[in-house]
């Protein structure tokens, strides 16, 4: 056992050393952040105390009394309207999410071409089922998000600033050159929430449609409906995570609100593209028998029972570590559940060569397309339909 004056020794000598390295690294962070601001683009959606003829009551309440609280606005503070945190950001700071940054009342986004992840991933990773099955997807992701999650499994970038991380400015042009030389057909802008650069993602999704590329969004569901038909108009298609139908679950276990979520859905469903549905289910905090059945009626009362469910296996990350991984029963009766309530296409997901992970022609129960893990090893479409009794199964497929 270390004795207290052998501690207090070894903390003498080696205190020097931490406060260096401390050091340095304050100042790496801070080289870093300078080149970020030289790069960092105007964001879109938000209003400053700086604009011309700005409208008091975007921000304030009818029924204050602006002409007692009135204010100069100097230095100029900035309110972002890109998510429903809708974050008052005074000269210098940020919002929630991290990467949004007031500078002299106007909102700069600190990871447009900044990406920090790029990885080439089947599509049924993301998860979309009916979507282009078996082909690849170029992924790719910033620093950030609006959320707090504490189990999110890809935390090291979704909870990081721009300057934690090492990134490479990368234009748009960049990334679709990228893209064709791996040949993929498909960018997918996932693993953090992608609405924190959206900026960078139009730029990216204009100039894959000019290419006969598509775009796929995988994101939390946690944005504002301007920005969401904005993106929806450039989009193919979009995968919203549904986390818990509970507000308590989404305040305490995610840092955010239900209803935005679920506004985001409806506006999805409405805007024509394709939409896909992904509960986490996380044993003893949203796997209950009543949030499942309100999760189902939901989605079938507002969506329509075509719209792919995919209840997902959780496994201990981040601040969930006590927790065990969901046992596939309660996966299954998840899936039951979902089916019985009139979707037809609920799957269980995270648990390589389930047969939940098929798809079924809900007309004559066949398998039209076979999956193990992430990997498509069997398609009986023939334009969409199912080949054994013609019954046609919605999704994108060509």
């Amino acid at each position: 056992m270390v004795s207290r004056r052998q501690f207090l020794a070894t903390v003498m000598r080696i205190g020097p050393v931490v406060g260096s390295t401390l050091a340095l690294c304050r100042a790496a962070a801070s080289d870093r952040i300078s080149g970020f601001l030289r790069t960092a683009a105007k964001a879109r959606y938000w209003i400053s105390t700086a604009s011309p003829g700005i409208d008091c009551l975007i921000c304030h309440k009818s029924e204050e009394n602006l002409a007692v609280n009135k204010h100069e606005g100097r230095p100029p503070v900035v309110k972002c309207l890109l998510c429903p945190k809708s974050c008052v950001i005074p000269n210098g700071k940020r919002g929630a999410c991290g990467v949004r940054m007031n500078i002299n009342g106007e909102l700069k986004s600190l990871v447009y071409g900044r990406p920090v992840a790029v990885h080439v991933d089947p599509i049924e990773k993301k998860p979309f089922y009916h979507f282009l099955p078996g082909s690849e997807a170029f992924s790719l992701a910033t620093a950030g998000c609006p959320l707090r999650c504490k189990f999110c499994q890809n935390w090291e970038i979704s909870q990081a600033r721009p300057e934690d991380l090492q990134s490479d400015f990368t234009p748009p042009e960049k990334i679709i050159e990228s893209a064709s030389a791996r040949g993929s057909k498909v960018i997918a802008f996932t693993y953090n929430e992608p609405t924190v650069f959206m900026e960078y993602l139009v730029d990216i999704a204009a100039l894959a449609k000019k290419r006969n590329m598509r775009s796929v969004l995988v994101s939390s569901g946690y944005m504002n409906a301007e920005p969401l038909k904005e993106m929806c108009r450039l989009l193919d298609a979009i995968k919203i995570d549904l986390k818990g139908y509970s507000e308590d679950f989404y305040r305490d276990v995610c840092g955010g609100e239900l209803g935005p979520v679920l506004h985001s859905i409806r506006l999805a469903a409405k805007s024509g593209i394709h939409l896909e549905i992904v509960n986490l289910v996380v044993p003893t905090l949203n796997d209950s028998e009543k949030m499942l059945k309100g999760l189902a009626d939901w989605i079938m009362g507002e969506i329509g029972p075509d719209v792919p469910v995919h209840f997902t296996r959780f496994h201990p990350d981040y601040k969930l570590l006590n927790l065990p991984p969901t046992p596939i029963a309660t996966l299954e009766r998840a899936r039951d559940i979902a089916m019985s309530r009139g979707l037809q296409y609920a799957y269980v997901g995270n648990v390589p060569g389930h047969p939940g992970n098929h798809t079924y022609c809900p007309q004559c129960g066949e398998v039209v397309i076979r999956r193990n893990a992430f990997f498509v090893t069997e398609v009986n479409l023939k334009n969409g339909k199912c080949k054994y009794c013609g019954k046609s199964i919605p999704g994108i497929w060509t």
